[in-house]
């Protein structure tokens, strides 16, 4: 089974249970195991993953997509995975990322504003000043992302 079909009835599955703030962000197919992961405006609970997983169940069960024995997961998107929607980035706003543009330049900083264009990332440099520049002095940097930029961007876990 390929995962397209998989998306495609979590979605749905989705729309079924009326959670309008949540979205499909990855599926992966691998054997006979499928992972689903979602995400959503508001945060992703253990009762919005179980409920959808049954919907995407009965799905699989009903068309017998597989002979036997498989696995079903649905999770949260995490930490530790790439934002994949621009639907992603307003719930973000003042956490830590790490941006890797498509010219391979990776820009760290915080996630300060996101619009239709794209994003804006600030982060702190050292610069030297004074008439002589031996004094130094922290200074904010904003860096603008255009969408059309970003190959990927990955929230930093804070702890």
């Amino acid at each position: 089974m390929e995962a397209k079909h998989i998306k495609k009835f979590a979605r749905k599955g989705i729309e079924t249970l009326e959670y309008g703030d949540c979205f499909v962000t990855e599926v992966q197919v691998n054997g006979n195991k499928v992972e689903i992961f979602l995400d959503s405006d508001e945060g992703i609970s253990f009762l919005k993953c179980r409920k959808v997983s049954r919907e995407v169940e009965a799905v699989i069960d009903e068309k017998k997509w597989w002979e036997g024995k498989y696995t079903l997961e649905v999770s949260s998107a995490g930490i530790g995975r790439p934002l994949v929607n621009q639907r992603q980035y307003p719930k973000n706003i003042g956490r830590q990322m790490v941006v890797k543009t498509n010219e391979g330049e990776k820009v760290k900083g915080e996630l300060k504003e996101v619009s239709d264009e794209g994003i804006v990332l600030t982060y702190e440099v050292i610069e030297l000043v004074g008439q002589n520049k031996k004094k130094k002095k922290k200074v904010q940097k904003d860096h603008p992302i255009i969408w059309v930029e970003i190959e990927e961007a990955k929230i930093k876990a804070s702890f």
